[in-house]
């Protein structure tokens, strides 16, 4: 009995220390590194060319009035992305948002696997985008604002917002928020990759903008470097990135120093245009010195010649991929353009600056759409 009793303890200690060396050797496994450009080519051949739009669907303002449990709505989800699925759309790039994370992580896990599930029947992929520096730097749960008649995009919500980014004591909520929400979809071949900043020295917007803080660059760069390290040390099988949105990127001498860290920390190099086609080109041309897969995750509006017909052919050319900004007309209201944040509009601007499809589901412009078909390949 004794003897039995001396095997039995020595098997439990024994796998204790199994455990503990595991648990270990896991703490100290160095994050993942940045993919070379070998690793992100490979990733790219086994994807179609990608087209598709930023998504919010037509009764949400912003990320919060999209994702919350009492206003997730799956039945407008899954009508307005069997639209996209219909222009032969096979990707949108959709915002989350940190405070839900903290709000209800669980529901919050929940509802982002039931939505990549409604994509995935649409046979859609997500590029997720974990933080955001655009619009209102102060947010609130609950019930949302409603929409300013006639203005651009009016309840749009910044991530992780201005508090956070003046307070580093909430850095180990953000890292909480940041390594949860990707290693629940590590290996979800439903998840195309993670944005994890978007635009992220944006200090432009409406007026209530002018309460920025004006070191916010500052403020961001340390939190997206380490935003960066958090995403890898989740070790996903999906590229992660964050798309460079203005200035000069002709030569590395000429990048910001956030620019900089934004194209060297990303597996896949993204970008924002919302100009003429040439210029377009242009930076399609700066950026290739990198020698890695390209997607444009915003674009197309219209007054400034930033179109489909002008934009589509060019990145078919290149093999870039292109996610346009707006898609159904709805609580955004980014139909009206961003010169509406001090221009009055009193009726729908004459020519529309983004989305592709009126409420109903038909189209803004059927030759623009008959177009994304022609070119994606639609049924």
């Amino acid at each position: 009995m004794q003897k039995n009793r001396i095997f039995f303890m020595a098997v439990l200690l024994s796998i204790l220390l199994n455990s503990c060396t595991e648990t270990q050797k896991k703490e100290t496994e160095p994050d993942r590194a940045v993919w070379t450009k070998e690793q992100a080519n490979a990733w790219y051949k086994d994807q179609e060319w990608l087209v598709g739009a930023n998504f919010t669907p037509s009764n949400a303002i912003n990320q919060l009035e999209m994702w919350q449990k009492e206003t997730y709505d799956s039945v407008t989800i899954d009508r307005e992305l069997g639209w996209a699925e219909a222009l032969g759309m096979n990707t949108v790039r959709v915002y989350l948002h940190d405070a839900l994370y903290e709000q209800d992580s669980v529901g919050f896990l929940d509802r982002i696997d039931h939505f990549l599930g409604l994509a995935d029947r649409h046979n859609i992929k997500t590029l997720l985008v974990i933080f955001d520096s655009c619009w209102d730097p102060f947010f609130a749960l609950g019930e949302q604002r409603e929409p300013t008649p006639f203005k651009h995009n009016p309840g749009w919500v910044q991530s992780p917002g201005q508090l956070a980014l003046k307070d580093s004591t909430q850095y180990p909520r953000l890292e909480r928020y940041v390594k949860g929400v990707i290693k629940r979809f590590a290996n979800d071949s439903r998840v195309l990759g993670w944005d994890i900043w978007n635009e992220p020295d944006n200090m432009t917007g409406p007026s209530y903008e002018k309460v920025e803080t004006p070191d916010k660059v500052d403020l961001v760069l340390p939190l997206l470097e380490k935003s960066f390290a958090w995403a890898r040390s989740a070790n996903p099988s999906q590229p992660i990135t964050s798309g460079v949105w203005m200035g000069d990127w002709s030569s590395e001498e000429k990048m910001k120093p956030i620019e900089k860290l934004q194209v060297n920390e990303s597996d896949i190099i993204t970008f924002h245009n919302y100009d003429s086609p040439e210029e377009f080109e242009e930076r399609i041309q700066w950026l290739q010195r990198y020698e890695k897969p390209m997607l444009c995750t915003e674009y197309m509006a219209r007054p400034n010649g930033s179109t489909f017909a002008g934009f589509l052919p060019i990145a078919k050319k290149y093999n870039v991929g292109m996610i346009n900004w707006g898609f159904v007309d709805g609580k955004t209201q980014t139909k009206f353009p961003w010169d509406s944040w001090t221009k009055t509009y009193t009726a729908e601007p004459p020519v529309w600056f983004h989305d592709i499809l009126r409420n109903d589901g038909s189209p803004y412009d059927s030759a623009e759409t008959d177009l994304i078909k022609s070119l994606t390949g639609a049924k």
